[in-house]
């Protein structure tokens, strides 16, 4: 478990990166061509490096700067036609240099013009329109090469509606806007663009990105594996439990489903299908786990980043918040996973297959100092940025000092010595921005001095170290275009009020369709302001679902923030939960059929039908679907939600524990003994009344249960050969 894969299988599962995730289909380039545009991403990384240990720079050119390489680079870095992916070495097509030429400076425009902004908004002169139109289309094709057609389509249409508003019936008609009056509102002000969507990955999400490469490449992401399977692994069906705990643990670093599901399903999915898990459920469990990734703390994926910006909260409750229903979920495939090797009578791994655990945190234990520091800081109060800008010098640190092995006290003393003055350089107080360069610049200098006269050959390189960065900033292009992207969306919102307009129709719709289904039901079962309220909710999810099949998890969270979350704030839902019910039903759509990008990467791994693995990870993952609707009935759940009680989170957390536990077994048809279907059908239904928020319901589910509980303990006491204890 513990080996890490050979080079083929390396080359395997960059292939399957690339065949599943858009943003990862990068194109083959020469020698020359590799060398510059591997500068370009290097430059990048050191650029958002810098920014967030030493002071970040004025809004509009910190977003300026950092548009500007984001798009250049995806002409570099992506080619116009998936075909040129299969060639082996190639160089960059003249056009797209001057694609890459003509975005860069139709970026830059805008802060070079700053002082002379406030007089151009709202009256822009010609060369402002034909560079806000060239940014545009050239932003466009950089989304469409990075991320597929969905999502650019998407803007497109909310930009014709802009320019076709009379057109329109009923409440959606407005006045419409010119094409010079749409590339102001979406190039020269910060509503489009330029706002918050492009603010927030500049700001935070290019930061953890790099952090969660460089902790890979030093180790942390093996030990986290290793740590999982001594954990897990000699359970029943150990394989598929290592999965669930090594995905949650990978998923802290990583924040994305598809690079989860590749790294950790290297290791887990052949061991899975090795102890007799079929290959469509061993990718669906790796599946349903890596999804996870995105809504684990410390990390989480962009969308926790701009929630702060949207909430105005501080990053620590958004993960305490994120927190429980993390657990939730990868409590759902645990036990989903349980239930079928029980079933199945599938073993665990033997000793020989698992790793040496005090083996592994001899040679590993220093790879977790980086998380350590990241999440102090964190939960200290200070910036993301800054905690992410310690949590990658900290990386750095461990992987050129330490080694894989033993070490000694020079480089022990090395180790502790750069992070004292790193810890100075963040809670030293220094005020000068000067002093503190001074003080970084010494350390650089020094330590490759060091680093040779003590002889050390540390986990990484500088070579390594400069590859990984160029990978950070590779791996940080497509989030980078899709929030410029989702920009012109916002921008049309703002400018037509097309956001309150739909929230108005989705709550008269779900108003009608939850007075049809009302008029089906006893009074006394469930209020009509309830019932529209969980109309809505079905409806959002399914359009969350819906969207999520073609774009990118932080895409469909800004839109559905901006057109849905409205509607249920609208209907009384606190806004912190109304942002992590859509968050979570975007996540989902990673593994719900017909597209669902981390079940069709995991059955790439393990050879079996996507469509199949896809249903079953579904299945895996009902949890994420059910829990959602749980914490908007009892905001409890998250813990910082308004009007927390401990008394109303212990009984909705020990009722979604229970229920479930109950929903695991009846998918999985077995509890202590193989059940019966009317006892499946009991099972299910107690368990949807456990899940739901609130006392009673909770325990009617256990009167419910008890039946089929005592059914299945004396059967499992007849079938180990014990009597049933006299009534």
């Amino acid at each position: 478990m513990s080996t890490p894969p050979t080079a083929l299988d390396e080359k395997k599962l960059q292939e399957l990166e690339q065949k599943f995730d858009p943003e990862m289909r990068f194109r083959p380039l020469g020698t020359v061509t590799s060398t510059v545009v591997g500068a370009l991403l290097i430059a990048l990384s050191v650029f958002h490096y810098y920014t967030a240990g030493f002071g970040l720079l004025q809004e509009v050119t910190h977003r300026g700067l950092h548009l500007a390489f984001v798009l250049g680079l995806i002409f570099l870095v992506f080619p116009h036609r998936k075909a040129l992916l299969a060639q082996t070495a190639g160089g960059v097509p003249w056009f797209d240099w001057l694609l890459a030429a003509a975005v860069v400076v139709a970026v830059v425009y805008v802060p070079w013009i700053f002082e002379d902004l406030t007089f151009r908004v709202g009256n822009p002169l010609t060369i402002d329109v034909v560079m806000g139109s060239v940014l545009i289309v050239a932003l466009l094709e950089a989304t469409r090469r990075s991320m597929g057609w969905p999502l650019p389509l998407i803007a497109i249409a909310f930009m014709a509606y802009a320019l076709a508003g009379p057109l329109f019936p009923g409440l959606l008609k407005h006045p419409g806007a010119g094409w010079s009056q749409l590339v102001n509102h979406q190039y020269l002000t910060s509503q489009g663009v330029y706002g918050v969507a492009v603010g927030v990955v500049a700001t935070y999400v290019f930061h953890f990105v790099l952090f969660g490469v460089l902790a890979t490449r030093i180790g942390l992401g093996q030990l986290f594996l290793d740590l999982a399977s001594s954990v897990a692994g000699r359970q029943a069906g150990g394989p598929a439990k290592v999965s669930v705990f090594g995905s949650a643990l990978f998923g802290m670093l990583s924040g994305s489903s598809v690079a989860n599901a590749v790294t950790v399903g290297s290791l887990t999915i052949p061991a899975m299908i090795r102890v007799g898990y079929k290959r469509e459920f061993a990718g669906a469990v790796e599946a349903a786990s890596s999804t996870g990734g995105q809504i684990t703390p410390p990390v989480l994926g962009a969308a926790a980043f701009l929630m702060i910006e949207f909430l105005a909260l501080p990053y620590q409750t958004i993960i305490i918040a994120a927190a429980v229903p993390a657990f939730m979920h990868f409590f759902g495939v645990f036990m989903q996973v349980h239930f079928v090797a029980k079933r199945d009578g599938l073993r665990g791994l033997t000793d020989a297959e698992m790793p040496r655990l005090r083996e592994s945190l001899a040679l590993r234990w220093p790879t977790l100092i980086p998380l350590v520091l990241l999440i102090g800081i964190l939960v200290s109060g200070r910036t993301p940025y800054l905690a992410a800008f310690t949590g990658i010098t900290s990386c750095a640190i461990v992987g050129l000092t330490t080694t894989a092995g033993r070490n000694s006290a020079a480089q022990w003393g090395l180790l502790a010595a750069l992070h004292a003055v790193l810890l100075v350089l963040v809670f030293g107080g220094i005020e000068s921005t000067e002093a503190r360069l001074g003080l970084f610049g010494a350390a650089l200098v020094a330590t490759p001095l060091l680093l040779r006269a003590l002889r050390v050959q540390g986990r990484i390189g500088l070579p390594v170290l400069l590859e990984a960065f160029g990978t950070g900033a590779k791996y940080a292009l497509a989030v980078g275009a899709a929030a410029a992207t989702v920009g012109l969306v916002i921008g049309v919102v703002t400018l037509t009020g097309v956001g309150f307009k739909l929230s108005t129709i989705i709550t008269g719709a779900a108003q009608a369709a939850a007075g049809g289904v009302g008029a089906l039901l006893p009074a006394w079962l469930i209020e009509p302001k309830t019932l529209t309220l969980l109309v809505a909710l079905v409806m959002t999810g399914l359009v969350c679902i819906l969207l999520g099949a073609g774009i990118p998890t932080t895409a469909n969270y800004i839109i559905m923030v901006t057109v849905a979350a409205p509607t249920l704030v609208l209907l009384g839902v606190e806004p912190l939960v109304a942002h992590f019910f859509v968050f979570y039903y975007g996540v989902l759509a990673d593994i719900t059929p017909p597209v669902a990008l981390a079940a069709y990467a995991a059955a790439g791994m393990a050879g079996s039908d996507p469509f199949k693995t896809g249903n079953a990870a579904f299945r895996l993952g009902l949890a994420k679907a059910l829990v959602p609707f749980v914490f908007v009935f009892s905001p409890a759940l998250l813990i910082v939600a308004k009007g927390y009680t401990h008394q109303d989170f212990v009984i909705t957390f020990v009722g979604c524990l229970l229920g479930i536990t109950l929903l695991a077994a009846a998918l999985s048809r077995f509890f202590l003994v193989p059940m019966r279907r009317g006892e499946q059908l009991l099972c299910a239904a107690a368990a949807l009344l456990m899940i739901a928020p609130g006392l009673w319901p909770t325990l009617a589910g256990v009167a419910l249960a008890l039946p089929m509980l005592l059914r299945q303990l004396l059967a499992w006491r007849a079938a180990n050969g014990a009597r049933p204890a006299p009534p």
